[in-house]
């Protein structure tokens, strides 16, 4: 089934596109739909020349190493795009994506793809600040294992995804929209499950940890500090 001229008005990198430009696109796209858990690719596919973007939902990604210990890498949502190497590499998938939630995947063909860069070469700086910035992610991700204590690590896992997602104000702080579970946060930052418990209760001055995964931000600046390596 093909994207609808709404659809891909909603890929970030599609921002200002003509009506016209995005006519031309449409008959060589593809809308997939996936549901919560399911794999949409995997590590070490041999993945089609296109772009892959997020129109609903959400996705994970995520690596396994040869010890078989599983890392999130990031969590991207509406708008995004991702599988970088299916347009600029070897066409091999370098991580697994799973459906963090019910979710329709766009693809768009590269040839195509190209076409409408050569009329809208801002299309292309768009995709290379994207994709640049998720170098930077992965360089500070780790730098950060190798030289930073795991309660600073934690904090600015907190602190990303309360960026990333945005927050509500409660009487109590500002609560993360999007739910965290233990599990996800440790393997985010490769620790283990029984010390990420142990984290956030010495973080409960600056988070609340509730049922579900539910983080709420008690303490703004305290929380900044213990990001910023200043731990009493």
């Amino acid at each position: 089934m093909q994207a609808s001229l709404e659809q891909l008005s909603q890929i970030v990198v599609f921002a200002g596109l003509e009506t016209a430009d995005k006519v031309s696109l449409q008959p060589h796209t593809q809308l997939q739909r996936y549901s919560k858990g399911e794999i949409v690719l995997h590590e070490g596919d041999r993945l089609p020349a296109k772009l892959y973007a997020v129109v609903s939902g959400s996705i994970q990604v995520t690596k396994t190493a040869s010890t078989g210990k599983e890392t999130i890498l990031r969590g991207l949502a509406v708008g995004e795009i991702f599988a970088a190497p299916a347009l600029l590499g070897n066409r091999i998938a370098p991580a697994t994506v799973t459906a963090e939630s019910d979710c329709e995947i766009i693809t768009v063909q590269r040839d195509a793809l190209l076409k409408t860069i050569q009329n809208n070469p801002e299309i292309a700086l768009r995709m290379l600040m994207v994709f640049n910035t998720r170098i930077q992610q992965l360089h500070e991700t780790v730098h950060g294992l190798v030289s930073e204590r795991a309660i600073v690590r934690l904090a600015r896992l907190i602190q990303y995804f309360a960026a990333e997602f945005g927050t509500e104000s409660s009487s109590k702080g500002e609560y993360l929209k999007v739910n965290l579970s233990y599990y996800r946060m440790a393997r985010s930052i490769g620790i283990t499950y029984e010390e990420c418990v142990r984290l956030i209760k010495s973080l409960k001055s600056a988070v609340a940890y509730s049922r579900g995964g539910k983080i709420t931000i008690l303490d703004t600046e305290k929380l900044d500090a213990i990001a910023s390596g200043n731990i009493n």
